[in-house]
């Protein structure tokens, strides 16, 4: 992003680069954020996640210059700041909660029927195809990652690609370093630990990291799901997009789901998050397991 330094005296009291104390987001401010986060990335933020809004920015005021909420909203939304800004905005304001092995069942259920379903129907073609369509920063699509090195160590001549994107290009950093609080790999069955994580040397630093053939094994991109369409293949084998349809109004979720399901070839799977549903949609998806559905 370029630097700043716009004249910034018309956008509200104070000095540019003074002290911030005392700031706050005002209602008014909020409900622009709030309707640009909504349309860029279909994230609702109803009026009490104010405070959380004004938490998050705070370190974006710092990063800009800008010594108040009024100066730095003026600057967004009356002088076309949001074309350099808007990407470090949703950054800063995207909740990323994610774990590994997360909703254990989906991972079993693909392990124990789901894989040899679409290995028979790419036999002797392609990889299997697998997207993380809102990865974080990386818990599931290493989880997916393990699970499929596991059966392609059991079943000769299984290939397989994994893509995992997400909005938020900071989680995408930690994705691709693959570097986690070794209380976090806690979920991980011992196994698996053994084989797929490493063990930082300084055991005080408490951190631990995925093996480079495991990471090498995902491809991480962004891509916003309120995009009209994807750049993506239409013939996935199986894609995650679980947790963040609850964060979208019933329309954004039916237009994601459609988009999702025209990337999904027939008889490839999705899988959502136990929260969530497809009821009063209209679909090519059967049930095939608990929020686990087959394209028709």
């Amino acid at each position: 992003m370029n630097a700043i330094t716009r004249n910034t005296a018309s956008a509200g009291s104070g000095n540019a680069h003074g002290n911030s104390h005392g700031n706050s987001l005002s209602r008014k401010d909020f409900e622009k954020l709030a309707k640009f986060i909504q349309g860029y990335s279909g994230i609702k933020m109803p009026p009490n996640k104010l405070t959380m809004v004004e938490g998050r920015l705070r370190r974006r005021l710092k990063a800009t210059g800008y010594a108040t909420f009024a100066q730095y909203c003026h600057y967004l939304f009356e002088e076309g700041g949001l074309d350099d800004e808007q990407v470090h905005l949703i950054d800063a304001v995207t909740t990323n909660k994610t774990e590994f092995f997360r909703e254990p069942d989906h991972f079993r259920i693909l392990e124990e029927s789901v894989l040899a379903d679409v290995a028979r129907h790419r036999a002797g073609k392609k990889s299997v195809k697998v997207w993380s369509s809102a990865s974080s920063i990386g818990a599931e699509p290493y989880t997916l990652a393990m699970v499929l090195a596991e059966f392609a160590a059991r079943n000769r001549g299984f290939e397989y690609e994994i893509l995992a994107t997400d909005l938020c290009t900071q989680v995408l950093e930690t994705a691709v370093a693959g570097i986690y609080p070794e209380a976090m790999m806690a979920p991980v069955p011992d196994a698996l630990y053994q084989r797929y994580v490493l063990r930082d040397k300084n055991p005080k630093r408490g951190l631990a990291r995925i093996v480079p053939e495991l990471r090498a094994r995902v491809q991480y991109a962004r891509l916003n799901l309120m995009d009209t369409s994807y750049p993506l293949d239409n013939d996935f084998d199986v894609i995650f997009c679980r947790n963040i349809l609850i964060y979208f109004d019933k329309p954004t979720q039916n237009a994601v789901l459609q988009r999702l399901c025209s990337h999904l070839r027939p008889g490839g799977y999705l899988f959502m998050g136990h929260s969530e549903t497809l009821a009063g949609f209209d679909l090519p998806l059967t049930l095939a397991g608990p929020t686990v559905f087959r394209r028709n």
